[in-house]
C-alpha cells in the first residue's frame, strides 16, 4: 500500500476485514464447530478452477501416521474454483472479491491455529508443487528437528524451463543467507511445512497482501524458529498463466518485500 495515505490505507483494511467477515460468516454457517485434523494441506487459490481438483485429488489422506484435510482458500475470482474445491471435499472458505496472496495465507493460517491443526503444509493450486511430497517435508517437524521446512528445487529437480527465474532463485537464497545468516537453497519457495505454534508466534506480525514467502521465512529465521530443507520436484504449470507477473516485475517486488521485512525484524 505503497504512496497512498493513512487515511486510504485505514478506509483499504477496513474493507478487507468486511470481505474476510463475510467469508468468515459463508464458511461458520457451512462447517459450523469444525475441528480440523492434526496435518493442513493449505491451498490460497485465485482463478484456479481448471488445476485444482487435480492437485486435491493428490493429497494424501495420512502423512507421517497422522491425518490430513485438504484446506482452500479461495481468493475471489469469477470462476467455479471454489465449486471444484467444494466437489473435492475440500474445506473451503472464499473471498467475495481478490484480496491478494498474502492475505489468503494469514486467514488459513488463523484458522489453522483457532481450529486445532498440529503442522501445515502450504502448497500451489497450479500443479506446480506435488501433494504427494508432503510427508517429506512434514516429516522433520514431527520427529521434531525443524519448525519451518521449506521444499527446494535446488536440492531435487527443476522442470521449468525459465532460466531467469532459476536465476533469481540462486539470487534470492544468496542475497537471505547473507542477510539472515541462514543456508537455505530455495527462498522463493510456496511449498513448505509450519509448525502451527509457530505460525501462531509469528502471523501477527506478516502484513504483506503478496510476496509473502520471502516476510514470512525472514520473520521465522529473526524469531529463533528452525528452518530445514527438503528436496523436491517444481513442475510447469498444468495450465494457465502465472498471477505473478513478468519476472522483472516479481524480482522487483520480491526483493522490496524482502529488503523491508529484513529491515523490520532485524
Amino acid at each position: 500500500m505503497a504512496n497512498i495515505s493513512d487515511h486510504q490505507q485505514t478506509r483499504l483494511r477496513a474493507l478487507q476485514h468486511l470481505v474476510i467477515d463475510i467469508g468468515r460468516k459463508n464458511f461458520d454457517e457451512r462447517y459450523g464447530d469444525l475441528k480440523l485434523t492434526p496435518v493442513v494441506g493449505l491451498i490460497c487459490a485465485y482463478e484456479e478452477e481448471a488445476n485444482i481438483g487435480d492437485v486435491l485429488r493428490r493429497v494424501p489422506k495420512v502423512a507421517c501416521g497422522l491425518d490430513v484435510t485438504p484446506l482452500v482458500i479461495v481468493d475471489g475470482g469469477d470462476d467455479g474454483t471454489a465449486r471444484v474445491a467444494l466437489e473435492e471435499g475440500a474445506v473451503t472458505f472464499a473471498f467475495p472479491v481478490n484480496l491478494g496472496h498474502g492475505v489468503a495465507l494469514r486467514v488459513g493460517y488463523d484458522l489453522c491455529v483457532a481450529l486445532g491443526a498440529q503442522y501445515v503444509v502450504t502448497f500451489d493450486a497450479d500443479g506446480q508443487n506435488d501433494p504427494t511430497e508432503i510427508p517429506q517435508l512434514l516429516q522433520p517437524l514431527v520427529d521434531d528437528e525443524a519448525d519451518f521446512v521449506v521444499a527446494s528445487r535446488r536440492l531435487g529437480v527443476d522442470r521449468t524451463g525459465d532460466r531467469y527465474r532459476q536465476l533469481g532463485v540462486v539470487f534470492f537464497a544468496w542475497l537471505m543467507n547473507l542477510l539472515t545468516g541462514a543456508h537455505l537453497t530455495d527462498t522463493s519457495n510456496g511449498f513448505r511445512a509450519l509448525r502451527v505454534t509457530m505460525l501462531a508466534d509469528v502471523k501477527g506480525r506478516l502484513e504483506q497482501d503478496q510476496y509473502q514467502t520471502a516476510e514470512l521465512l525472514i520473520t521465522s529465521l529473526k524469531r529463533g524458529w528452525r528452518v530445514a530443507e527438503r528436496p523436491a520436484v517444481w513442475h510447469e504449470r498444468a495450465s494457465g498463466q502465472s498471477k505473478k507477473g513478468t519476472n522483472i516485475l516479481y524480482g522487483f517486488r520480491y526483493a522490496a518485500v524482502l529488503l523491508g521485512t529484513w529491515r523490520r525484524e532485524r
